[in-house]
């Protein structure tokens, strides 16, 4: 068989359209860039954040992924409004570093209520829209989520939540929906803002762009019919995180 008969057998691949992504966690770092990159692909991102004041150019809705009623509500609501949806991106995040009895009782449980529950409500919410349209979910681990470190109990424990609930999920609806699990290491967002500075990075410099890691996100909303990215690992080139 000739080079060019080989060529001409194989079926070109046909990227998925993006269609209508909700972003948790929107308003800024990894989320606001994954909203963004939606939109430049000619996608339709619709922010959920507690903040929105800096978003512009799309529709954006404040929310609590916590509040598992609220974003009941929210959910139903811009699904009617946008004829279905196509994805959700699970961006929101926090963490509260320290060790386990130096950390407040009720700042440790918030880290689980954002991460970890306000995955699964967001998740749960959108599920009925995204199987009508056999769309995706990307929820957002991390590095640590594989790996423990200490004074991060909080923040591993949610994140190993995430990774072994989208892997349930993957099973649960494999051929429905798709399910990928992004594990990133640390980026330049302001994530580290709010930490005592020795939780802080000391060197910025092996830290992703949020924008490479968006564009990881929209690689695997884009893939064809039938494959699916189930999880994906970015980092820096340098990371030190990982493996």
């Amino acid at each position: 068989m000739s080079e060019s008969q080989t060529s001409s057998s194989i079926a070109p691949v046909t990227n998925r359209p993006i269609g209508r992504v909700l972003v948790t966690g929107g308003g800024s770092g990894l989320g606001a860039a994954v909203a963004r990159a939606v939109l430049d692909a000619g996608g339709t991102p619709v922010v959920l954040d507690r903040s929105i004041a800096s978003v512009s150019g799309m529709e954006a809705r404040e929310l609590d992924v916590s509040d598992t009623r609220a974003v009941e509500l929210v959910v139903a609501e811009l699904a009617h409004s946008l004829g279905g949806l196509d994805a959700v991106v699970t961006a929101a995040g926090i963490d509260r570093c320290g060790r386990l009895d130096e950390v407040p009782t009720d700042e440790w449980e918030r880290v689980i209520a954002v991460n970890l529950l306000g995955t699964v409500a967001v998740v749960r919410a959108a599920l009925p829209h995204l199987m009508q349209s056999h769309g995706r979910v990307v929820t957002v681990a991390s590095s640590l989520a594989l790996k423990a470190v200490a004074d991060a109990t909080a923040y591993c424990a949610s994140k190993f939540g995430v990774l072994g609930f989208s892997r349930a999920l993957a099973a649960e609806t494999k051929g429905q929906i798709g399910v990928t699990t992004l594990i990133p290491s640390g980026m330049k967002t302001r994530f580290f803002d709010d930490r005592d500075e020795k939780y802080r990075p000391q060197d910025d410099s092996r830290l992703n762009d949020p924008a490479h890691v968006a564009n990881a996100v929209l690689f695997a909303l884009g893939q064809p019919e039938s494959s699916e990215v189930r999880e994906l690992v970015i980092c820096h080139a340098e990371e030190d995180s990982w493996p």
